[in-house]
């Protein structure tokens, strides 16, 4: 009797689940291939089913990469980090992940090799949202790093106040800055407190795409007081579309005088190494001003016969500082209006609607010693007036207000033309007493070179007083651009052949004041 057939209900149990194991890891690796385009395993581990923070978020091998995914999986301060949002996790799986993480991989190995960046750097990301930056650096070894934003983004990245880190004094061996002050409508406070973080003889690296003139990349250097500048290069951007500068900074101990500030490069077009230069003017640092001065408009240097149309429509050739340069990188912007008149006279008709801001709000000073304007700017917002006549000195003057028969039409509520009078000298106008402010002073204890400051001079004669003290102080070197009516012995409209009674100095005077401050770097223009 032949024996009964053996059942065969295990085996198609079998057959069947290895078919579905099979189908599993072959969608898997679909997966992978498709979606991270075979970045998501690392050598030698087993990570068809590991969790996207502990193994797909690091594609690095050997020890770099093992110690980083330790630090990531422990958190910056030693404790087990949390569990991240699915949103977190689903970008840990993204090329665009690897592909930001591998770039700046290579910029840090870069400055490793480079000597500003070693394995036992305390290392700090400014404003890094998600933590590109502070992965790269553990992958390449560099374990002691994080990241601080906004909005926190743990492990990598904690929140804090980009204006008052949640750092102490000197913390950090290296500061990776990256764009961070381009995007800063506080450029200023924001490096002060990179500074401050930073230990004496630490590196801060910041990449821009800003510093492409000799001008800004000037005002950059300025706001971080206290460095040195190391090295200056182009490099390649994440998405290799544009070009960046990188910067290397590193803090010295004591803060730098004015004498101690770098020179840098004479010729823009070569922005990656700077000179030590010593300047032979008061002025720290001078040659980004006198490569701006190439390309002002030129000055007029024959007496105009008609001043009242050729300086007039010199005007419109004027080449304007933020025309020519990135004025991004600056604490304030300053408009001074001296002799300002009405509102209507310059602030309100040319400077606020026609002078290129960048999108800058400006501080504004008007600056009048007429008392018949004072009743204007007292519903005028944003403008602050300085009742004072600006002078080389503070004490109390006569100041005399008349009109001749080349004057310009009075504004409402004007009584005519205001000038400091000299004591022995007689007039037909009406005299008043005023106080005088030293303004070279004034300009000296308000701004500095973090600063940037316009001034609006027309004085009616004055100029040849106040322009040699902004010499004798040093004041000039804190001016950015000055548009100045130099007053003159002008043919009168009304009279031909007849000169202005009412100024003594001539037109060739006037031109060598222009000449004395564009030698000294000042961005000063003929105005009207």
């Amino acid at each position: 009797m032949d024996p009964p057939p053996k059942p065969r209900t295990c085996r198609n149990l079998l057959v069947r689940l290895l078919l579905f194991c099979v189908v599993a890891l072959a969608l898997r690796f679909a997966y992978v291939v498709a979606v991270l385009g075979g970045a998501g395993c690392v050598s030698g581990d087993f990570c068809l089913f590991s969790s996207p923070d502990e193994s797909l978020a690091f594609s690095g091998s050997g020890v770099a990469s093992t110690a980083a995914k330790a630090a990531f999986v422990r958190g910056h301060d030693g404790g087990v980090a949390t569990a991240a949002p699915p949103s977190l996790r689903a970008l840990w799986t993204s090329r665009e992940w690897r592909r930001s993480v591998e770039y700046y991989s290579s910029i840090f190995n870069r400055l490793r090799s480079d000597g500003y960046l070693s394995p036992s750097s305390h290392s700090l990301c400014v404003d890094t949202p998600i933590g590109y930056e502070v992965l790269a650096l553990k992958e390449i070894g560099v374990s002691d790093a994080i990241g601080v934003a906004k909005k926190k983004s743990l492990p990598l990245v904690r929140q804090g106040n980009l204006f008052k880190l949640p750092f102490s004094d000197g913390k950090f061996d290296f500061v990776f800055v990256g764009l961070a002050l381009d995007r800063s409508r506080r450029p200023a406070d924001l490096a002060a407190e990179i500074a401050r973080v930073v230990r004496h003889k630490g590196f801060v690296v910041i990449h821009t795409t800003l510093a492409e003139d000799l001008y800004s990349l000037t005002s950059l250097r300025v706001l971080f007081s206290g460095h040195d500048l190391i090295k200056s290069r182009k490099i390649e951007g994440p998405d290799s579309s544009a070009t960046l500068r990188e910067i290397v900074i590193q803090k010295v101990k004591l803060e730098l005088d004015n004498s101690n500030i770098l020179g840098l490069q004479k010729d823009s077009e070569n922005l990656d190494s700077f000179s030590d230069g010593n300047s032979v003017n008061k002025c720290s640092t001078q040659e980004h001003r006198m490569h701006i001065l190439k390309s002002a408009e030129p000055l007029i240097e024959e007496e105009p016969l008609k001043p009242w149309i050729s300086l007039k429509r010199n005007v419109k050739n004027i080449k304007y500082l933020p025309a020519l340069a990135d004025i991004n990188f600056k604490r304030r912007y300053v408009y001074i209006d001296i002799g300002a008149r009405s509102y209507g006279s310059s602030i309100g008709s040319w400077f606020r609607k026609q002078y290129p801001k960048q999108n800058h709000t400006f501080e504004i000073y008007a600056i009048e010693a007429d008392h018949s304007f004072y009743d204007e700017y007292k519903l005028k917002k944003g403008i602050t007036l300085l009742p004072y006549a600006a002078w080389i000195r503070n004490e109390t003057l006569s100041f005399e207000i008349n009109r001749d028969h080349d004057q310009k039409e009075d504004e409402k509520g004007g009584g005519g033309m205001g000038r400091i009078q000299p004591a022995s000298r007689s007039t037909n106008g009406v005299v008043r007493t005023i106080n005088g402010f030293d303004f070279a002073d004034w300009v000296k204890r308000t701004f500095s070179e973090k600063d940037y400051v316009v001034v609006k001079m027309d004085v009616e004669g004055t100029e040849f007083e106040l322009i040699p003290r902004l010499f004798e102080t040093g004041a000039n070197c804190l001016i950015d651009e000055l548009f100045l009516e130099c007053h003159y012995n002008r043919w009168q409209r009304c009279c031909p052949g007849v000169r202005s009674p009412k100024y003594q100095n001539t037109y060739g005077e006037c031109l060598d004041l222009f000449h004395e401050l564009r030698q000294n770097g000042v961005l000063v223009h003929q105005w009207w």
